[in-house]
């Protein structure tokens, strides 16, 4: 591979009127051509015969972390909440850790102080879950929004309020193949984040890491 192309082609975050956050680009042939919107489909588990409405939603970098914060609104005050890292995992693994009932004001204030983290990792992922029924907003690796909820209506009615329209199709840049970009500074930011939060078990783990 041509370093030259490749350091030209992680440079371009600008896609028609969408932009990347530093976390993830697609692949040199540009598979996917990054664009904002969502689309909802239903979520099938065979084994449980569970049916619910799920909707994935892309949004640019200028109105991301806006848009993350009013869509987690809506799972009420009380929510839990969990970290994953792919940091220092092979082969597309990742760990994640849980801290069950947090005040969601305070997880806010939380998600604040690590705004560059959460935006610019392409190796950490947050999920914030209503403590009072299914409703789940996942804020993944790749900075896009996977959404479970019987009634997906609030979350629809932040997405068109911040200018993000349904769109039938809409493929996402994880669907296709892509890169991701970290460093060591926001694997320490990581570590520090879950501290913060006292995740579940993430002190063990790090016992456990250093040998």
């Amino acid at each position: 591979m041509n370093s030259d192309l490749l350091s030209r082609h992680l440079r371009v975050k600008t896609y028609g009127d969408f932009t990347l956050t530093d976390a993830v680009r697609p692949s040199l042939e540009v598979p996917v051509r990054p664009r904002q919107g969502y689309r909802v489909e239903v979520f099938r588990d065979r084994e449980s015969s569970v049916r619910l409405p799920m909707l994935f939603a892309a949004v640019s970098a200028e109105q991301l972390f806006d848009v993350f914060l009013e869509l987690i609104e809506p799972l009420g005050e009380t929510v839990h909440v969990v970290l994953e890292s792919s940091h220092n995992q092979r082969g597309g693994d990742h760990q994640d850790y849980r801290r069950n009932h947090i005040d969601a004001p305070v997880l806010a204030s939380h998600f604040y102080d690590f705004e560059d983290l959460l935006l610019n990792d392409g190796c950490t992922g947050v999920a914030v879950l209503s403590s009072k029924g299914p409703m789940e907003v996942q804020f993944d690796e790749h900075k896009l929004f996977t959404i479970y909820a019987p009634n997906l209506k609030p979350f629809q009615r932040v997405l068109k309020s911040m200018g993000v329209r349904r769109r039938q199709i809409l493929p996402m840049i994880s669907e296709a193949e892509h890169l991701h970009y970290t460093n060591e500074n926001y694997a320490e930011q990581f570590e520090q984040l879950a501290m913060r939060l006292g995740v579940a078990d993430f002190e063990s783990v790090l016992s456990d890491e250093s040998f």
